[in-house]
């Protein structure tokens, strides 16, 4: 166990080491890139979701057809 504990405070130093001489460590913009991401698949799919809705239908009605 505490083995176990060594290595995590290891790993977290680590990761905190390379996160601080990252360049990639830009949360603030991560997280503005993630909410802009799901703002526009939410009004994508508040738009699509009606036709998607009857092709969808429409292709299941199709299908049981074919029996």
């Amino acid at each position: 166990m505490k083995t176990l504990t060594v290595i995590i405070i290891k790993s977290q130093l680590a990761a905190k080491s390379w996160i601080k001489s990252s360049s990639r460590a830009d949360v603030p913009g991560w997280v503005l890139v993630v909410l802009m991401t799901t703002a526009l698949v939410t009004g994508i799919w508040s738009i699509a979701a009606p036709k998607l809705t009857t092709i969808l239908r429409n292709s299941l009605d199709a299908m049981g057809g074919i029996r």
